[in-house]
């Protein structure tokens, strides 16, 4: 069975009883768990059963939910005038405060999207980090996700957003490696 088929399994059914994986779990909050893992679902599925036949990027704004879609920032228009030495060094001088306070918000959907397109090159689509395992709702009403990874640390923005964007609060990764 091809990767991409049994994550869809996964995201709609869980895990079969012989399969193995190097997981982690991520918990988060919300008033509706329940609710977050269906939207969370739903956009990951849309984007993993696209495949190799991955759409232009002007496309997924009529593939994926509407919803999402408006949680992510806006794209950014090029700017001609841009000048990347000009921002390194501007990006330098901010203190690791001013750094992270940029780096938090919504994500844009281009950059969401980029860690799973296959056509990327090594550290995008083809090289993901994480693929769904198993979710759920625990005993004290807050939410979880078990994603396969390939190692420990690894990157959870692509995650995390999607939880957030989906109503999560908070995800983290608090429960370690299961």
């Amino acid at each position: 069975m091809a990767i991409a088929e049994s994550e869809l399994r996964r995201i709609w059914s869980g895990p079969t009883g012989d399969e193995q994986g190097f997981v982690v779990r991520v918990h988060f909050s919300s008033d509706d768990p329940a609710d977050v893992l269906a939207r969370a679902r739903d956009v990951l599925a849309c984007v993993v059963k696209r495949g190799d036949a991955w759409p232009a990027d002007d496309s997924w704004p009529d593939l994926l939910p509407a919803w999402f879609v408006e949680r992510c920032a806006p794209e950014v228009v090029a700017d001609p005038s841009f000048d990347l030495d000009t921002w390194h060094a501007q990006w330098r001088a901010k203190s690791w405060e001013e750094k992270v306070a940029e780096s938090v918000g919504p994500w844009r959907l281009s950059n969401w999207l980029y860690y799973f397109d296959p056509t990327e090159g090594e550290g995008a689509g083809s090289d993901r980090s994480w693929w769904w395992w198993d979710a759920g709702v625990d005993q004290t009403g807050g939410g979880w996700i078990d994603v396969a990874t390939t190692g420990w640390p690894f990157g959870t923005g692509s995650l995390y957003w999607l939880i957030e964007a989906s109503g999560g609060i908070d995800p983290g990764c608090r429960a370690g490696v299961i």
